[in-house]
């Protein structure tokens, strides 16, 4: 279900999100939706270059790993 935002912007910043809308031969709200989710994609999950670098650090792991079995075991303290 769609939820309604109100969002206020600086005039100078509404100016250029319309005209990149425009641009895009797309609606100001979709622009914006598509601008946030494009950068919680980019920035919100690793990507698989990221990813294949954590894979291959084995010392990341293995601490990872005793972290892991600190926290299942209730040793250490939790913040």
């Amino acid at each position: 279900m769609s939820k309604t935002v109100t969002l206020r912007l600086d005039e100078k910043i509404y100016k250029q999100f319309r005209e990149l809308a425009e641009q895009d031969n797309r609606p100001l709200s979709n622009f914006i939706e598509t601008v946030a989710l494009r950068y919680i994609e980019e920035h919100g999950y690793v990507n698989e270059f990221e990813m294949a670098e954590i894979r291959e650090n084995e010392y990341l792991n293995r601490s990872i790993r005793n972290g892991l079995q600190d926290a299942k075991s209730e040793r250490g303290q939790f913040a």
